[in-house]
């Protein structure tokens, strides 16, 4: 019998995979809580949520259960000109647990549509107004995904550079950092909105924290700035909360804990729990009045062939019931240990900038000579994960910036294992180091 690495071998393309340098892909067969099976039974802890989607944990019974009732009932229907329960109530209880004044909810598959969703939302509603704006404001260090207007949006550079040319341009703002005190995206946007708010679509921003961009943690006055500025001069704010809703920052949203009420908000990743690809882009009611009315040429034409799938939906649903006095007390209890264990790394000589949001957690690896390069493609992201793989824990640096961001039915004991295998790891770069810094820059 054929085993899965040689299929996998033979005929699968993994993403963001380069396969003349990566090993082959280790074969998962089950999972349970925070952690994930091989084939041959080893455990190994999944620290980073796989890909930041598994938000209670791998098999939860109770979205499992879901699932399969669902399934039994009704698993598709096109979704223009029909609706069926769970789409219907997924959207009203997102719309009853989001910021006041979100109100309308189009369905999509994954975070990157949720975001093309909101673009072109944004676009049209000017548009359907007789009023024409044209350009989109971003932050520097942004990722919003993967599709072509996600692209765009998002800040040039590997991900991005073969596209270059079939991008449409965004003007950037400067990246916000943790200080409340740093004014410069705020007075670049005044600058820009001085000069010519009324061409403007929409700012696009992830809320206190730009994850694919290095796990940037940014100050919610800076946040507030942008709300206050956009709302003033009226430039609709797209808040991507893809990876930042759900209580990953603390708060059930992102924009919430900031005490700000965006214009259109996409969602994904968590939604689901992990279990199904779903998005959704929520809009305020004037913005879902500006397509209404009987104008065909005025419809928001956009659509997918699984856009609002019943199991995906009840999926959804089920993961939101989960969302509540447990799942705060994992969030803080994920959070102090956060707190304790980074606090314990700090002396290290290659530590650099940490910081924590929520159940975030991340640090820059940074050669104490000045050896490593940083950046997404610095080597020494793929050696902290081989090293932690061989002892059972999935990390995936981002380059030199190493996080971890957990399920929340992660335990304690597992936890405390990501922890200790990182600072195993750590202990190896001292010991280099120690040796001089030839041998620790060629190791990283």
């Amino acid at each position: 019998m054929t085993s899965i690495t040689e299929l996998d071998l033979a005929h699968v393309w993994h993403p963001y995979t380069q396969h003349g340098l990566s090993p082959h892909a280790v074969p998962i067969v089950r999972a349970q809580g925070a952690l994930l099976y091989e084939a041959g039974g080893r455990p190994i802890i999944d620290a980073i949520s796989s890909w930041w989607v598994t938000l209670h944990g791998h098999a939860h019974p109770v979205i499992a259960a879901a699932i399969a009732a669902q399934a039994e009932r009704l698993e598709q229907v096109i979704f223009a000109g029909f609706t069926h329960e769970p789409a219907a109530a997924l959207a009203a209880e997102l719309v009853a647990r989001l910021p006041d004044g979100l109100t309308r909810v189009f369905y999509s598959d994954n975070g990157s549509t949720a975001v093309e969703v909101a673009l072109k939302v944004a676009l049209q509603y000017w548009s359907n107004r007789g009023q024409p704006r044209t350009r989109i404001v971003a932050l520097e260090h942004a990722y919003h995904g993967d599709t072509f207007g996600a692209m765009s949006s998002s800040a040039r550079g590997v991900f991005t550079a073969p596209f270059a040319t079939h991008l449409f341009d965004v003007v950037r703002l400067p990246g916000p950092g943790p200080d409340p005190g740093d004014s410069e995206t705020l007075a670049a946007l005044d600058r820009l909105l001085e000069d010519g708010a009324s061409s403007i679509a929409a700012v696009i921003v992830e809320p206190r924290l730009q994850a694919a961009g290095g796990m940037r943690v940014w100050h919610d006055d800076v946040l507030r700035g942008i709300r206050e500025r956009t709302a003033r001069h009226g430039v609709l704010l797209i808040a991507d909360e893809v990876l930042t809703g759900f209580g990953r920052t603390g708060p059930m949203f992102a924009c919430a804990g900031a005490g700000i009420v965006p214009d259109i908000i996409c969602l994904s990743k968590g939604l689901t729990g992990g279990f199904l690809p779903l998005g959704a882009t929520v809009v305020r009611e004037e913005l879902f009045e500006a397509f209404r009315g009987t104008d065909r040429r005025q419809t928001f034409f956009h659509g997918h062939s699984f856009t609002g799938n019943p199991i995906a939906c009840a999926a959804a649903r089920a993961s939101l019931s989960l969302c509540g006095d447990r799942c705060d007390a994992r969030r803080a209890a994920i959070e102090g240990t956060h707190r304790a264990r980074l606090a314990q790394l700090a002396g290290h000589p290659w530590v650099r900038n940490l910081r924590i949001l929520g159940t975030m957690a991340a640090f820059d690896l940074e050669h104490p000579d000045g050896a490593g390069f940083g950046g997404y493609l610095d080597p020494i992201g793929r050696n902290l994960s081989a090293f932690a793989l061989e002892a059972g824990v999935l990390l995936r640096p981002l380059g030199n910036v190493v996080y971890t961001l957990p399920p929340y039915e992660i335990t304690d004991e597992q936890l405390g294992r990501i922890y200790d295998v990182i600072a195993e790891f750590l202990a190896q770069l001292g010991n280099r180091t120690a040796r001089g810094p030839a041998t620790a820059g060629a190791t990283a």
